[in-house]
């Protein structure tokens, strides 16, 4: 028999990391949504722009 997980309100080992090396999990996320964000932009032409004229 396996003890239930334990719940996402109290995870005590999680807390003392994020206070030691920062909240590497909700940084990665906003990242994520950023380029996500960029790439839709990229990919309906909101992102073109034109290119200097090389010399």
């Amino acid at each position: 028999m396996t003890s239930p997980p334990p719940s996402d309100e109290h995870l005590p080992v999680y807390d003392s990391l994020v206070r030691e090396r920062g909240d590497v999990v909700a940084e990665a996320r906003e990242v994520s949504e950023r380029t996500l964000h960029e790439a839709r932009q990229a990919l309906a032409g909101a992102g073109a722009r034109p290119r200097p004229a090389r010399r």
